[in-house]
């Protein structure tokens, strides 16, 4: 069926795509009037159809779906609605309900219907004043406050907070020289090569010096559905380390193993992310973590871990192994993880909790085999990410993994 376009259509859709965009969503020009053109096409009497036909324009990547639906059931409400829930209202009173905590979308929605409510508020007269200078407050609330538990506002400053971070990785010394007049080897092949030139009599003595380079960075991060929006903040700073440092190689895995390196080398982040999330199908799905091991030792083992690799596994361990064998399979394949780079950090946002226990047989079957288990969950988690790297590892053995290592062996 349809529908010529009318103005109150063309108003309406124009202001839930602002909606959008104040909860966080890339939403723009191209996005609305696609918005518009999709249902001048649809049935308007269908409410599913017409969710169906804006989400399919409005939105680009997977971790969008959540917000786009609480927006949608904000803005396009049921004129009927508050009579239907005035009459379970009175069917449901007698029932105790157990108090919920509101999912972090519903939230940045809210926040969004609230700056419209303020907006249209305000008097024409007077411009909007806005401040945007953080204060030291608010700056230490931002550095502890958890990712999940952020609203759109905080994501975007968060976001800003991580383009600036730096991880400068040890320097490590390689078997390949350069030349340097004042190196301590001496170079007997290049000294008799000049002397050619002079009819064979040596007149300078050419030296050479070990070249020193950051040690390559490897990345394995969980996108299933209990790490989906940790991953969304961790993307921001693996994009930033991409592009800052060369040797980084990063995967993404759920139920099968991606390598998004090539995508994230792109300067745009959006356009990076874009690019991800058309390559990556299982988003925010189950979790494989002995299968995309196994699969990352097989495939990629070899080729990326070189050169004293250093390697960050960022997942909750929660993988449920079918049987013992899926257990050893999973104990296997991370000693071979760890056996072939020069340090494993496990990054793990269950550690904020601080009566953390690591009682899964997946987590008791990797703990033994990392180096380092540290949480990663806010902003100040990543900035002592960024300070453990700096520093020279310590031997192998002697990484402090606290009570969790002795509880898991």
């Amino acid at each position: 069926m349809t529908n010529a376009a009318s103005p109150t259509l063309a108003a309406n859709v124009m202001h839930f795509a602002r909606l959008l965009r104040r909860a966080g969503l890339p939403v723009g020009p191209a996005e609305t009037l696609a918005a518009q053109q999709a249902l001048s096409l649809s049935d308007l009497g269908n409410k599913a159809e017409v969710r169906t036909a804006l989400c399919s324009v409005m939105t680009h990547r997977h971790e969008h779906q959540e917000v786009f639906d609480q927006a949608f059931a904000l803005f396009w409400r049921d004129p009927t609605a508050a009579q239907q829930a005035a009459a379970m209202a009175l069917l449901e009173a007698r029932k105790e309900k157990k108090l919920e905590r509101p999912p972090p979308a519903s939230r940045r929605v809210a926040e969004a219907m609230q700056q419209t409510r303020e907006h249209r508020a305000q008097p024409q007269d007077e411009p909007p004043v806005q401040d945007a200078v953080l204060t030291v407050s608010d700056q230490e609330r931002l550095q502890r406050m958890d990712f999940e538990a952020m609203s759109a506002e905080e994501i975007a400053a968060a976001k800003r907070e991580i383009r600036r971070l730096t991880l400068p990785l040890d320097l490590r010394r390689t078997r390949r020289l350069r030349p340097d007049p004042l190196g301590p080897v001496t170079d007997l092949r290049r000294t008799i090569r000049q002397s050619l030139r002079q009819g064979g009599e040596i007149l300078t003595i050419a030296r050479n010096r070990r070249q020193v380079r950051a040690p390559p960075l490897v990345v394995l991060c969980d996108i299933s559905g209990s790490m989906s929006r940790y991953a969304q903040i961790l993307l921001h700073f693996l994009h930033a380390v991409t592009n800052d440092r060369d040797r980084v190689h990063v995967f993404l895995f759920g139920t099968r193993l991606t390598n998004i390196t090539r995508q994230l080398r792109h300067r745009d982040p959006e356009v990076a992310f874009q690019t991800v999330a058309h390559i990556v199908p299982d988003w925010s799905g189950g979790t494989r973590i002995g299968e995309a091991l196994a699969t990352f030792n097989r495939l990629w083992a070899k080729r990326v871990l070189a050169q004293g690799a250093v390697v960050l596994l960022i997942t909750d361990g929660l993988d449920r192994p079918r049987d013992q064998d899926g257990v050893a399979e999973l104990a296997e394949n991370m000693d071979r993880l760890h056996r072939s780079c020069r340090r494993l950090i496990w990054l793990n946002p269950l550690l904020r909790w601080s009566g953390f226990e690591p009682k899964s047989q997946g987590i008791r079957a990797m703990l033994p085999h990392v180096d380092e288990f540290r949480p990663v969950h806010n902003l100040a988690s990543l900035r002592s990410l960024v300070d453990l790297l700096s520093r020279p590892a310590p031997p192998r053995g002697l990484a402090p993994l606290a009570e969790y290592g002795r509880i898991a062996a």
